[in-house]
């Protein structure tokens, strides 16, 4: 009997695609939240896509289809939904854009940094489990803000829970990011011995 072929280096995989549909749902995000203002659908999409990467990592390790492709595929699509939904609530006045700059400015120094240990020979950072937590406060709280920006009981209720889960997860993901930086910065001196 042959073992199972090795899913390292396959694209076409089922975590893949979650995470393919996943990106392709970032524009129809953007346009619901800054077109029509269809907040509803909007975050319906936000919805999906956070089942979609909670599920494409469970199914990568049952149905052991991991792969380097996704590897780089499911944080490409974090970032991105990071990215347009700060975009949207800056550009719809629910967030300040010095926090958005904030958030944004973190990733730009580590992809300097991921460049660096790159031509040093070295992989991408190995995800931290501060990384972990500060994305999913963030995740949580870009559509607690997004609902806290409305009139009523429940906006009333999600304001304060929102800002609780930015104000957190801003915290936790530069945090993250100097931990990371520390990670390259010890690397790459380490390359240069």
């Amino acid at each position: 009997m042959t073992a199972a072929p090795q899913t390292a280096d396959r694209l076409l995989t089922v975590p893949n695609l979650l995470s393919v549909l996943r990106l392709l749902g970032v524009p129809l995000f953007l346009w619901l939240l800054l077109g029509p203002h269809a907040d509803w659908w909007a975050l319906g999409i936000l919805a999906i896509s956070g089942f979609t990467d909670w599920a494409d990592g469970v199914l990568a390790r049952r149905l052991n289809q991991q792969s380097s492709f996704g590897a780089l595929l499911d944080p490409a699509a974090d970032r991105l939904y990071i990215l347009a939904t700060l975009a949207g609530l800056v550009l719809r006045s629910v967030l300040p854009l010095w926090l958005a700059l904030l958030i944004v400015g973190r990733d730009v120094v580590l992809g300097a940094a991921l460049a660096v240990l790159r031509r040093a020979g070295y992989a991408p950072f190995a995800v931290h489990y501060l990384g972990k937590a500060a994305t999913f406060c963030l995740l949580y709280a870009f559509p607690l803000l997004l609902i806290g920006a409305h009139r009523g009981v429940v906006a009333d209720i999600a304001r304060p829970i929102a800002w609780a889960f930015t104000i957190w997860g801003t915290g936790l993901y530069i945090y993250a990011g100097l931990v990371y930086l520390r990670q390259a910065v010890l690397l790459v001196r380490a390359a240069r011995r």
